[in-house]
This record gives structure tokens, C-alpha cells and sequence, in this order.
């Protein structure tokens, strides 16, 4: 029996998976939401690898997202919006609530916020939004991010880094540290 259970292909337990998405060998995405907002023409768009366990998880990508995760991973509820990159390495936890945005969707400015509103709305008679800024995330092995975590656009999170409950990281985090905080603050080395 168990020999069957690892030739099992990954698969997406409430639909049909979208065309472009690769899940690996005993792989389970679970949740009724998770592709919803998954709007990616990217091929691939969204590359899983091998005995991950993805409950709840919500993928919001626009059309050249693009969304790496390696092997033995589990993610519970999270959001991973997602206009550029994700990458995420092998044997990461993402507890539950936690966001990760490579973009912050709206301009930050004022004025390019009024144009942004005027665009998406009916007044805006497909008006092009102004452009939104995205930067890649790369969360690398062995990274453990507590529940109701925040991680913001262009972070790097080094190998073995521990993000506690809470945190916003907004900067990137070097390996084997812990952190924590609004900003997040190194608070040690583990």
C-alpha cells in the first residue's frame, strides 16, 4: 500500500486543477477557494514538488505571476498573492492567516491611487491603471513562518530562519534568524 501512496500523483482535492499547474508526487492542495484568483497564463504558473500539504491555501496570481514550491512543505491558510514571483524552498511551514504579497497592488502615491480608483471603476471605461511595482520573494529551506505572519514584496528569507507569529518582515532576513515584530527586528540567531 505504501509503495501505491508514493507513486500517487499530487492532486487538488475540490475541482479541477488548472492546466498550468504541476503538483508533485503526494502532494494534496486542499480548499474549495485555493484557485478562485488564479488567473496566471504563465506555463508553468504554479510548480509544487513532491509530499507537500497545502490546506486552505488561497493562490491570487495576475497573469505573469509565476510560483515555485520545492518539496515536504506545509502551508495551512495562507494567502500568497502573487504578481511576479514566489519562490519557496523544501521543508517550509507556513502556519495559518499568513500573507505573502510580492506587490502591493495599488500605487503608493496619491495621485497614482486616484488614477488607480478611476480605473477600476465604471467611470474608468477600461482606462490602463497605472503601473504597480512587484518584486520577487524567495524564501529558501528550511523556513519556518509562525501564524498571522505578513511577508512583504522583494523579501529574501535566508536558509533555517524562523518568522514568529505575527510578524510583518518587510526587509529581507538572513539565514538561521529569528524574528519577530512590526517592523520585524533579528531578535537572534538560530
Amino acid at each position: 500500500m505504501s509503495e501505491i501512496a508514493t507513486l500517487e500523483p499530487g492532486r487538488w482535492l475540490d475541482g479541477k486543477l488548472p492546466e498550468n499547474v504541476t503538483l508533485g508526487r503526494n502532494t494534496i492542495v486542499r480548499g474549495d477557494l485555493a484557485f478562485k484568483r488564479f488567473q496566471s497564463q504563465k506555463q508553468p504558473a504554479l510548480v509544487v514538488g513532491e509530499h507537500c500539504t497545502l490546506d486552505g491555501v488561497h493562490f491570487a496570481l495576475g497573469e505573469n505571476a509565476k510560483v515555485e514550491i520545492g518539496n515536504y512543505c506545509c502551508f495551512s491558510n495562507a494567502v500568497l498573492l502573487c504578481e511576479l514571483e514566489l519562490r519557496i524552498g523544501n521543508y517550509v511551514v507556513i502556519g495559518w492567516n499568513t500573507t505573502i504579497a510580492d506587490t502591493d497592488f495599488h500605487p503608493i502615491s496619491p495621485a497614482q491611487r486616484i488614477a488607480d480608483a478611476v480605473a477600476c471603476s465604471p467611470l474608468g471605461k477600461n482606462q490602463k491603471r497605472p503601473p504597480i511595482v512587484a518584486k520577487a520573494i524567495i524564501i529558501e529551506d528550511d523556513v519556518w513562518i509562525g501564524p498571522n505572519a505578513t511577508i512583504l514584496k522583494g523579501v529574501f528569507i535566508g536558509a533555517g530562519s524562523f518568522i514568529e507569529p505575527g510578524s510583518l518582515v518587510t526587509r529581507d532576513v538572513p539565514p538561521r534568524s529569528r524574528v519577530q515584530g512590526n517592523p520585524a527586528q533579528v531578535i537572534s540567531t538560530v
